[in-house]
């Protein structure tokens, strides 16, 4: 029956192996894919009949009974069950920023996980079936927190993948971040290098600053450059992550006293209170590094909505960005 919606009423006898079974379980053995709701409903409305009398979802069958089948939903089909619908495949799709043969970069909105897990159906690895399966599945080559916006590059091919890989992993990739944060980092440009290490607490998997001879402590080196004040409130930063450890970019900045804002983590007092109603205000605005076969990929992601809310609360405008703002400091590192 898998697969094909039984359409004629028909009529089952009650063998002798069921006698004393009850009705909802006479029908979920026969088609486990019918839910508790779905049999009530046709019990109760008398569309499944025994000896031809309305029953209850937990009469106890006697055998040799009639028990009218009416038409019952179809199963799924077994190769349906992982594919996308049309809707999730038009999603996937609405967030290409840039596509060729070897390379896809996604505008990755907040609150959208990069990766499942044990609570999380909804993530990007999954809207990649779009592309295909197997050798067509784009792979992911970077990483981006769960409430961070913006570009997220993958490889369309296995070579591809590897190449942008190691342009990650040998720092040939040039990120740029843009945040707001709370209170003015002095001075406004420079470099923060704090090793981090991940410690659990309360549940919760927290990076923190550590000693350079911790064990499992690793290094990690942010650029930064103000782009703009809110007074002495807030600032417009851009970030530059020379390292990629885990929440790095929040960790940092939560480091030198001037977390990012919206930020439920990696939060003190004046940044909480100045969070009021804002989402995570992280966004990866840029990418720049070597396409796998010939040139370089520059990339930038439009801000995000729950970016855009930070920047009107605080009056920044985004034309008064430099798309570059960290070349004046090319010769300070």
């Amino acid at each position: 029956m898998s697969g094909h919606e039984a359409r004629e009423v028909r009529t089952l006898f009650v063998g002798a192996a069921e006698d004393g079974v009850r009705l909802d379980r006479f029908f979920k053995r026969r088609w486990p894919h019918l839910n508790h709701i779905q049999i009530q409903k046709l019990v109760r409305s008398g569309q499944i009949r025994v000896d031809g009398a309305r029953a209850k979802a937990d009469t106890r069958l006697a055998a040799g009974q009639q028990v009218r089948v009416p038409p019952l939903p179809s199963a799924p089909d077994p190769e349906e069950k992982g594919r996308l619908s049309d809707r999730d495949v038009a999603y996937a799709r609405s967030l290409v920023l840039y596509e060729d043969e070897e390379v896809l970069a996604l505008n990755k909105p907040s609150g959208l996980a990069v990766q499942g897990g044990t609570k999380t159906t909804k993530h990007i690895d999954r809207l990649l079936s779009a592309w295909g399966e197997g050798m067509d599945r784009p792979r992911l080559v970077h990483r981006l927190d769960r409430d961070t916006s913006g570009v997220l590059l993958l490889g369309k091919t296995p070579a591809a993948a590897a190449r942008l890989a190691g342009s990650f992993a040998r720092r040939k990739a040039q990120k740029t971040y843009w945040a707001i944060v709370v209170g003015n980092p002095k001075p406004a440009e420079g470099v923060i290098e704090i090793p981090l290490i991940k410690k659990g607490l309360n549940d919760r998997e927290l990076v923190m600053p550590a000693d350079p001879k911790e064990p499992g402590a690793d290094p990690a080196e942010t650029e930064y450059v103000t782009i703009t004040r809110a007074a002495h409130r807030a600032a417009w930063m851009a970030l530059r992550p020379h390292t990629g450890r885990t929440h790095q970019l929040r960790a940092h900045m939560l480091a030198i006293g001037h977390p990012i804002l919206g930020d439920p983590k990696y939060s003190n007092e004046g940044a909480a209170e100045l969070s009021f109603g804002l989402k995570l205000l992280l966004h990866a605005r840029r990418v720049s590094l070597p396409h796998p076969s010939s040139g370089q990929l520059i990339l930038e992601a439009p801000v995000s909505a729950e970016f855009k809310a930070g920047m009107d609360r605080f009056g920044f405008d985004e034309h008064e960005a430099d798309p570059e703002p960290f070349e004046h400091r090319r010769g300070r590192r």
